[in-house]
C-alpha cells in the first residue's frame, strides 16, 4: 500500500509538472517575436550602412540590398518596417538589448557569433576580397607577400575580415576603423597596404580609383561567406519563420534578382548616392 501511495504521489507530481510546463510553453508562444511584431504592426531591423548592403541616397533615405530584403519581409508579414542604424561593432549587443527585432545587415555566420545569437539559413554568400595600394603593394606577387611585419592591413571594426587578417597574415600590422570609408582612405592615401572587406566593396574601390588601387589575388575572393539574419536565442518559432521566408523568396528568385541588381549592376544605382 505504501508503494502504491508513493507511486500515486509521483504521478500527481509529474502531471502537475507537465501542466506547468504546458502553461509556460503557451506563455512563451504567446510572447514569441513573430506574434509580437504582428501585434506591434512594425518590424524593427538593425543594420549598419555598408555599400551595397545598405546606404544613404542623396535625400538621406536608406537604399540597398538589405533595405530591399527588410522591406519585402515586412510587406510579406503585413507590417511596417523601421530601420535602426547601428554601429557595426555594437550591432550584436544592441540586438541582445532588444533595440530591434532582427539584424539584416550582411552578418556573416560564424561559430563565435553563433554562441551568442541564432542565425537563419543563409540568404547571401559574399566572401572577402582585398583591395591594395598600387605604390605600396604593386610589386607583390602573391598573398604571402602581405604576411610581413612591414605590411599594414585595415578593416572595419567588428567585421569578419578583422578576424581573418590575423589568421591569414599574422605578421602584418592590423588597424581597425569604425568607418569603412575611412579605412579605405588610408589605403588610397598610402598609409596602409590593403583593405580586406566583404565583396563586392573592394571591387568598387578598385574601379573607382584605378590610378591608386588594384584588386589583390587577381580579384578572386579570399574566403566564401554565408550571411544570415541574426536573432536572439530562445525563439524557435521566429527562427523557423525567418528561415522559411528566406527559403521561399530564394526559391521564387526574388532574393537572387535583388542581389544581382545591387551587387552586379552598380551603374543602375550609383547615381542615387552620388560619388562614393
Amino acid at each position: 500500500m505504501k508503494y502504491f501511495g508513493a507511486l500515486k504521489g509521483i504521478v500527481v507530481a509529474a502531471a502537475l509538472a507537465v501542466t506547468t510546463l504546458g502553461a509556460t510553453s503557451s506563455q512563451l508562444h504567446a510572447q514569441g517575436l513573430v506574434e509580437e511584431i504582428a501585434q506591434r504592426g512594425k518590424l524593427r531591423v538593425g543594420l549598419s550602412t555598408f555599400v551595397p548592403w545598405a546606404m544613404r541616397d542623396k535625400s538621406g533615405d536608406l537604399i540597398g540590398f538589405e533595405v530591399d530584403v527588410a522591406r519585402k519581409l515586412a510587406e510579406d508579414m503585413g507590417v511596417e518596417v523601421e530601420f535602426v542604424p547601428t554601429a557595426w561593432g555594437g550591432i550584436v549587443p544592441a540586438l541582445l538589448a532588444k533595440k530591434f527585432d532582427v539584424i539584416i545587415g550582411g552578418l556573416s555566420i560564424t561559430p563565435e557569433r553563433n554562441m551568442t545569437i541564432n542565425f537563419t539559413i543563409p540568404y547571401a554568400h559574399s566572401g572577402q576580397q582585398m583591395a591594395s595600394n598600387i605604390e605600396l603593394a604593386g610589386d607583390f606577387t602573391s598573398l604571402d607577400d602581405y604576411n610581413d611585419s612591414s605590411v599594414t592591413l585595415v578593416c572595419r571594426r567588428g567585421a569578419t575580415p578583422c578576424d581573418f587578417i590575423p589568421k591569414r597574415f599574422p605578421k602584418a600590422t592590423l588597424r581597425q576603423f569604425d568607418d569603412e570609408a575611412q579605412a579605405f582612405q588610408e589605403v588610397a592615401n598610402g598609409n596602409a597596404h590593403a583593405i580586406v572587406s566583404s565583396a563586392p566593396k573592394p571591387t568598387f574601390y578598385a574601379a573607382d580609383t584605378p590610378d591608386k588601387i588594384f584588386m589583390a589575388n587577381d580579384g578572386e575572393n579570399l574566403t566564401r561567406g554565408n550571411e544570415g539574419f541574426g536573432l536572439r536565442k530562445g525563439d524557435a518559432d521566429a527562427l523557423n519563420f525567418f528561415s522559411n521566408w528566406i527559403l521561399f523568396r530564394t526559391s521564387d528568385g526574388w532574393i537572387d534578382e535583388r542581389h544581382d541588381y545591387w551587387f552586379k549592376n552598380k551603374a543602375a544605382w550609383e547615381e542615387q548616392i552620388g560619388s562614393n
